[in-house]
């Protein structure tokens, strides 16, 4: 799986506001932004994210999503 695809499924099933990725096909890095992140802890957030995914996931096309999920807010305080 290329990082444009792994973006356009998360992008797909979640409004993003920033989402950059690095990985290698299998082991990914993700920061991303996004409104529905608020009021939701961060399990809440990487499961929301994880949904997204859906069979990819169970199937092995993402073997390892690690990510920072951000609020916009937060994503402000942070790149300030």
């Amino acid at each position: 799986m290329t990082a444009q695809e792994l973006q356009a499924l998360i992008e797909a099933g979640l409004p993003c506001q920033h989402i950059t990725l690095e990985g290698d096909g299998r082991h990914w890095f993700a920061t991303i932004v996004s409104a529905e992140f608020d009021g939701k802890r961060l399990i809440q957030r990487h499961q929301r994210v994880y949904a997204t995914l859906g069979e990819k996931m169970h199937t092995d096309e993402v073997h390892a999503l690690s990510m920072k999920t951000y609020t916009p807010d937060e994503w402000a305080k942070q790149s300030a």
